[in-house]
């Protein structure tokens, strides 16, 4: 007799799980450490200012006062930018018996949510320079990269960006080195910055455990207490302050540039300003489907970008 099995028989239910595994990243590192801030217009404005250098100062008794040169503030600005995802969602498929999800409309909304701020995140730390746009171009932010130009740190021939409206032009590549670090922090400090984080690309966060400056502290522990071998730096103890190196999956090569760039930041110093905080829009129906726009419109505030430094051309 043969024996009846699985291949032959009808009505096996399908083994398929109830959850959803998605280990897609959804850490937006530079938007979670800088502040947040109110946007009233489509061109976004601030001031900066800063100090006379000091100088000897001693008066003789009883001269008559003297005047100074006052120096206006500069005023600077940056575009807000308009970044959307909208989902399309038939009547059918929100019906069905759905695995993992019961709503595919809240689930889909979920998920385009964390993808909109992975795109304001690349869209913050890129070289793209600011622009007005007009009615068929989209308006655009300036990046990062397009501010940082006090504390520049680049490779031959290569150029800083500046004030949101010029962008990095790439040097020649060359590998990240421990001086680097110091000459950048250095800049940010002496321009009267008070950075604390040293901001890398993946690839650039495995060179830094590798810096002369943190080997000491690998194989230290207490007494009569295991030895634990530490093979990654997370902090990085600089001349003028400890700096968290926080790795970024969004911080990579802009398009044509094989280099890659790390940031010293001072997030007291940079902030989004938003215009339009996250919102979710109902659109017309389309007959049986419902259409929902998820839109956020916002800018990046660097509130002085001498308070920071780039390090660029940074080798893969």
């Amino acid at each position: 007799m043969a024996t009846y099995q699985t291949f032959t028989a009808i009505g096996q239910r399908e083994d398929l799980t109830d959850v959803i595994y998605n280990i897609s990243p959804t850490e937006t590192p530079f938007m979670s450490s800088v502040g947040k801030t109110k946007a009233t217009a489509v061109l976004h404005e601030w001031q900066i200012d800063s100090l006379a250098a000091a100088a000897t100062n001693a008066a003789v008794e009883g001269a008559a006062a003297s005047d100074i040169t006052v120096t206006p503030t500069t005023r600077v600005n940056n575009r807000t930018q308009i970044s959307e995802k909208t989902i399309k969602i038939s009547g059918t498929m929100e019906a069905i018996n759905k695995a993992g999800r019961k709503s595919e409309k809240a689930y889909q909304l979920a998920k385009v949510s964390s993808e909109l701020k992975r795109d304001m995140e690349k869209a913050l730390l890129n070289n793209t320079v600011k622009s007005a746009g007009n009615s068929s171009t989209a308006r655009v932010l300036g990046g990062l990269q397009t501010w940082l130009s006090t504390g520049y740190v680049g490779g031959t021939s290569g150029t800083a960006g500046s004030l949101g409206s010029t962008a990095r032009v790439s040097g020649t590549d060359a590998a990240f080195t421990e001086a680097m670090v110091k000459t950048a922090v250095k800049a940010a400090y002496t321009a009267g910055g008070s950075p604390t984080i040293l901001m890398t690309t993946p690839t650039q966060k495995v060179n830094v455990s590798a810096f002369a400056g943190v080997a000491a502290q690998r194989y230290m522990a207490p007494a009569n207490k295991p030895t634990t071998i530490i093979g990654a730096a997370d902090v990085y103890l600089s001349d003028f302050g400890t700096l968290s190196v926080v790795p970024n999956r969004f911080l990579t090569a802009d398009a044509g540039d094989s280099g890659e760039v790390a940031f010293i930041l001072d997030p007291e110093m940079a902030a989004v300003a938003y215009l339009r905080p996250f919102q979710t829009n109902e659109l017309a129906k389309s007959g049986d489907a419902d259409v929902t726009q998820l839109l956020v419109e916002y800018t990046l505030e660097v509130k002085n970008e001498a308070a920071h430094a780039i390090i660029a051309d940074l080798a893969e």
